[in-house]
């Protein structure tokens, strides 16, 4: 009895690696939800400064922009399965190593591990996605990474409240990693299958979302006929250079608020250490929340009204944040960044083709989320020396200063181009399908 493979075999090979991505952008967000609730105890255990942290940040900024920037590469001789499955094992190995390590040195080096591991598992998967699954399923991913950061300092919270050492939550995180690990072992070969460009005459979209934008190489996506174009005409762009910025600076504000936030609250807030756990979460959650929202009704509004709103969302809340006020309103206000948060990144990659140009979209794409993992990591360092040297009060004004930057960078990105920006077939402009 037949059950023609051939009819069900993609679809259902189809679902399985879109979980799978799901799976892997939670377990992303894992670790970068431990940090902000476990340095207090790190550092009281390492005896070193609050500033410290820093050597973390820029450690693993370090593998990340490596890891990130060669992923291309290793992606065209390994595949992207096998890229996955090597990369989640070595940020498995650098947590397990957190969660043994002696004094902040080998802690130092591990976050460098970590950093290889999470940078290519980032590029990756965003690459494959943003061709192979379409618009909706992306706001959807990247939602899981907030799921990932949001459930972070629950674990952490949990094993310190049950009376567990830190290392507990790093221990945790890295189980996790390492069956994610097996998985992406498991169904290389599915990857590098689902990923493989048809023959034949120009293929039709496979993500079951309207207006996917081209992007060479990639499945049911439409190879542009035109020839290679120069790095150095790339480069040349400005709107390549302000949306990098932009990138950084969303990423910095991104992570300075859930790092330092449990500081603020039960240092200058006066919360307990179990309700300011929970609002971290909260903040996460509500990023998690706004992605949800946004794969759901963001394609009837325009990119950039969402994206405008968005960053003055985080602007706003950022005010709340720096207010001097009760607790709860510094609750409130980080909610609001996070919900407000919820949409930049993604939209701001999907919609890199509309401010450089589809030939150039994908080396600009690159750049970004190289600039977003040296955002992350410098600007929250340095906020970590402003913070040593003054009070974690400076967090609030600080974060109202990068939402206004934020805000002027995106403009200049949008600045029009030299010649006319190609609008996806059937959509008006300035829209998402």
């Amino acid at each position: 009895m037949s059950t023609t493979p051939a009819a069900t075999t993609p679809g259902t090979t189809r679902t399985s690696l879109l979980v799978l991505a799901y799976l892997a952008f939670v377990s992303l967000g894992l670790p970068d939800g431990l940090l902000g609730v476990g340095w207090p105890s790190i550092r009281s255990d390492f005896t070193v400064s609050t500033e410290a942290v820093g050597l973390l940040l820029t450690s693993g900024t370090v593998g990340y922009l490596v890891s990130s920037v060669v992923a291309g590469f290793t992606i065209a001789r390994l595949g992207v399965g096998w890229l996955l499955a090597g990369s989640t094992a070595l940020a498995s190995l650098a947590l397990t190593g957190y969660a043994g390590s002696p004094g902040l040195p080998l802690m130092v080096g591990c976050a460098l591990l970590l950093g290889l591991g999470s940078g290519a598992i980032d590029a990756g998967l965003n690459a494959y996605a943003a061709g192979a699954f379409g618009p909706r399923h992306m706001n959807w991913l990247h939602a899981c990474f907030g799921l990932g950061v949001a459930i972070g300092p629950l674990i952490m919270t949990t094993a310190l409240g049950a009376g567990l050492a830190w290392r507990w939550g790093y221990g945790i995180v890295a189980a996790a990693q390492a069956v994610l690990a097996l998985a992406f072992v498991l169904t290389a070969r599915n990857w590098a299958q689902h990923r493989a460009v048809p023959d034949g005459p120009t293929p039709t979209d496979v993500s079951g979302d309207p207006g996917v934008p081209d992007v060479p190489g990639v499945p049911g996506v439409p190879v542009p006929p035109a020839g290679p174009v120069r790095i150095r005409a790339t480069l040349a762009l400005p709107a390549v250079w302000f949306g990098a910025l932009t990138f950084a600076v969303y990423v910095a504000i991104e992570v300075a608020a859930g790092l330092w936030a449990f500081l603020l609250l039960t240092e200058n807030r006066g919360m307990s250490a179990t309700a300011a756990g929970l609002g971290v979460s909260l903040y996460w959650g509500s990023l998690f929340v706004g992605r949800v929202v946004q794969g759901l009704f963001a394609n009837r509004l325009g990119t950039r009204s969402v994206l405008l709103g968005s960053m003055l969302g985080m602007a706003a809340g950022s005010a709340l944040v720096a207010v001097p006020g009760p607790a709860w309103l510094a609750v409130l206000g980080l909610a609001i960044i996070g919900f407000g948060a919820a949409a930049v990144f993604p939209l701001l990659t999907l919609t890199t083709a509309e401010r450089v140009g589809q030939q150039h979209a994908d080396r600009a794409i690159g750049v970004q989320i190289g600039a977003a993992g040296l955002g992350g990591a410098l600007l929250p360092a340095a906020l970590g020396v402003l913070i040593g040297r003054t009070s974690v009060a400076a967090l609030g004004p600080a974060l109202v200063v990068a939402s206004l930057a934020m805000l002027a960078l995106y403009w200049a990105s949008n600045r029009p181009r030299s010649g006319p920006v190609p609008e996806r077939p059937g959509q008006p402009a300035g829209t998402t399908g």
